[in-house]
């Protein structure tokens, strides 16, 4: 007997015209959403599109803004460091003024002190304590306080340059960076979609720096601002060096024509006393002489009355020979008498005359070496004073520092 195929089970007609309108809309719906998707597709590519555009437009606007904000400043940073670096050769001239200034007071100021020393040589009387030696030691401390003055600017000074120098550092150190980032961000804005050296960077998107553009902006301020404190601040140093090197200067040679003028006063008068010394020696000189030959005058009168006391007393003597009552106390006896009294008389008024013209004598030689010697002291002084140190002083220069 034969078996029977079992064949599958049929669907209703119901069933299959169901089932192909479930098929016709699950393929609507698919395409609908398909449909939709590609619209939407569309428009979001277009509006990424225009996004990208818009913003790769609005960075290349902020690129252009950041570098005019570098341009900025980077520019005043130019401008400061020019002034920087002119205010800084100023000084660095004011300070070789300084040295020069402060080189310049030591040959006026071992001079004043030489002239001291060599005014310590003057002898006797002649070692006074003059108006000469006031001006000179006031003259060694006027140049003293000018040299102390000088040394203090100076370090002033070169503490100023240290600053300013330290400010320039700071400026060229922004700058070196505001080129470099100027650099970098003139490379940036050449970049384009088609731009051969572009590629993907990992780990770009991160913010390097804590810095934000005001901080940015504050920093470089701030080392202008520095710098510019600091080129004020040698401004003011550099006019009050001109006016301490106008004020010292007037001052060391308002005292240097001081000393001058006591010193040739000084001279005058040396030369005045030894004038009249001279004069005075001249006069004892001639006195001497005089007195000398009034000695010999004396002597002379004293040896001429012993002849005539001689006669006398042998007159008197052979008188005395008269005989017996011819020995009588006559007038010739008596005249006599009286000659011999009266020569003796004379005789010693002549000695005692001789013995004070003797005296005086001894008096005016002893006064001749008194002025002699005197004089010779005069004559030091003199080489002193206008030979050594009139002459030392004339090599003093001082003009304007």
């Amino acid at each position: 007997m034969a078996k029977l195929v079992q064949l599958p089970p049929k669907f209703l007609p119901k069933e299959w015209s169901i089932t192909n309108q479930m098929r016709f809309a699950n393929a609507e719906a698919q395409r609908s959403r398909s449909e939709r998707l590609v619209a939407e597709s569309e428009r979001l590519v277009d509006e990424i599109e225009k996004t990208t555009q818009k913003t790769q437009k609005d960075v290349n606007k902020k690129l252009e803004q950041r570098l005019d904000d570098i341009q900025f400043w980077k520019k005043e940073l130019d401008n400061e460091l020019e002034d920087t670096v002119n205010d800084l050769e100023q000084l660095l001239a004011y300070k070789i003024r300084l040295e020069k200034a402060l080189q310049s007071c030591m040959e006026p100021l071992s001079i004043a002190q030489q002239c001291l020393v060599e005014r310590e040589k003057r002898v006797g009387i002649d070692l006074v304590h003059d108006e000469v030696e006031r001006e000179l030691i006031k003259e060694v401390e006027v140049i003293q306080g000018v040299v102390a003055l000088l040394q203090r600017t100076l370090e002033q000074i070169t503490e100023q340059i240290r600053l300013s120098r330290s400010a320039k550092y700071f400026l060229e150190k922004d700058l070196k960076d505001k080129f470099q980032a100027l650099k970098i961000d003139n490379h940036c804005r050449t970049f384009t979609n088609n731009t051969p050296a572009i590629g993907y960077a990992s780990n770009v998107v991160t913010v390097q720096s804590s810095v934000n553009p005001i901080e940015w902006e504050e920093f470089s301020n701030t080392n202008i601002v520095k710098a510019e404190k600091q080129k004020n601040s040698s401004v003011a140093l550099r006019t009050l060096i001109d006016s301490i090197l106008s004020e010292t200067a007037s001052d060391m040679r308002k005292q240097c024509d001081t000393v001058n003028v006591a010193l040739k006063n000084r001279v005058a008068e040396t030369k005045d006393a030894k004038n009249k010394l001279e004069v005075h020696l001249a006069k004892v000189m001639d006195e001497i002489t005089s007195q000398e030959k009034n000695i010999e005058s004396l002597k002379k009168a004293i040896a001429d009355k012993e002849g005539p006391i001689k006669v006398a007393q042998t007159r008197l003597e052979t008188r005395t020979l008269r005989p017996n009552v011819e020995l009588c106390r006559d007038p010739v006896q008596y005249r006599l008498v009286s000659e011999v009294q009266e020569i003796s008389t004379n005789v010693e008024r002549l000695r005692e005359t001789l013995s004070q013209a003797e005296a005086e004598l001894k008096g005016l030689i002893r006064n001749q070496l008194s002025l002699e010697e005197e004089i010779q002291v005069k004559e030091n002084t003199l080489y002193i004073d206008e030979v050594i140190c009139m002459q030392m002083r004339e090599a003093i220069s001082i003009n304007n520092f």
